[in-house]
């Protein structure tokens, strides 16, 4: 989303205000959780909805 907004990580971070290691980390998927409130901020900025930028992945058992 971020490319087909034309948008850099860092300015959606500015926009956000958090850290780029902390977007990081929710764009590489390494984050075990996001808040709500996060999430609306994001969709928000990128004009999309949660489904356009989360994906469910089973976790190996």
């Amino acid at each position: 989303m971020l490319a087909k907004r034309k948008m850099q990580s860092k300015e959606l971070a500015e926009i956000l205000n958090v850290t780029p290691a902390n977007l990081s980390i929710l764009k590489t998927g390494k984050a075990k959780g996001i808040r709500f409130d996060s999430l609306e901020a994001i969709c928000k900025a990128l004009k999309c909805q949660p489904g356009d930028i989360l994906e469910y992945i089973e976790e190996e058992s």
